[in-house]
């Protein structure tokens, strides 16, 4: 399955989510490439749309892989593959480094993105957590963790396309999970989209004021 873009993914898998217009959805969306997914689907369910700021540990060689990952919130988690630590040799002073380099980078978009709004309160409200997709799960992980510390009363991982065995080992964390297409050669997320340009700050921060006036 291909997407022309994450606007038209946006859109088909919030075909799939319609059943949660009646039970105060609220979508999470992943910054920066799951924002523009979520944009349409808050859009579709009538749903306020937050941001969620979640960064990559990243190996120091293959920065497109990751060993880690760190998320924003009032409690702060962080996700750290120690079987891939132990079998590459990463010494710890790197992933110390890349830790507090990552936060600094979420504290930058915080105030960015954030404009002084509060984070939704998620207590009795469907939590639709949104990326443009998954590949290792690294990300999800924490994200996922993350939000359910914040009490929804349903949890829902969303998201276009997904490597088979990162959805599946992600799939305990969340109560429920909807996904267009688990394909089975999987090598990277934007092989599955013709544009998978990098999201800028400015096209986030259109879209999360848009969002919060109910412009379309």
């Amino acid at each position: 399955m291909r997407f022309a873009d994450r606007t038209e993914a946006g859109k088909l898998l919030a075909g799939e989510l319609g059943r949660f217009t009646g039970q105060r959805p609220v979508v999470l969306a992943l910054a920066r490439g799951g924002v523009p997914v979520g944009y349409e689907i808050a859009l579709a369910l009538h749903a306020p749309l937050e941001v969620l700021l979640v960064r990559k540990i990243r190996l120091p060689w293959q920065p497109e892989l990751a060993l880690g990952a760190i998320v924003d919130g009032e409690e702060p988690g962080r996700v750290i593959d120690e079987d891939m630590v132990r079998r590459l040799s990463i010494p710890q002073f790197y992933i110390d480094e890349e830790v507090r380099r990552q936060r600094r980078e979420i504290e930058r978009r915080r105030q960015l993105y954030g404009r002084g709004r509060s984070p939704i309160s998620l207590k009795g409200a469907t939590a639709i957590l949104v990326d443009d997709g998954i590949a290792t799960g690294a990300s999800m992980q924490v994200a996922l963790r993350s939000v359910r510390r914040r009490h929804p009363a349903h949890l829902v991982l969303a998201v276009p396309v997904a490597a088979q065995d990162s959805l599946l080992s992600l799939r305990d964390e969340a109560d429920q999970v909807v996904c267009l297409d688990v394909p089975e050669n999987f090598g990277a997320v934007g092989q599955f989209y013709d544009d998978f340009h990098d999201v800028k700050d400015a096209e986030v921060i259109a879209l999360l004021q848009k969002a919060h006036y109910g412009a379309d």
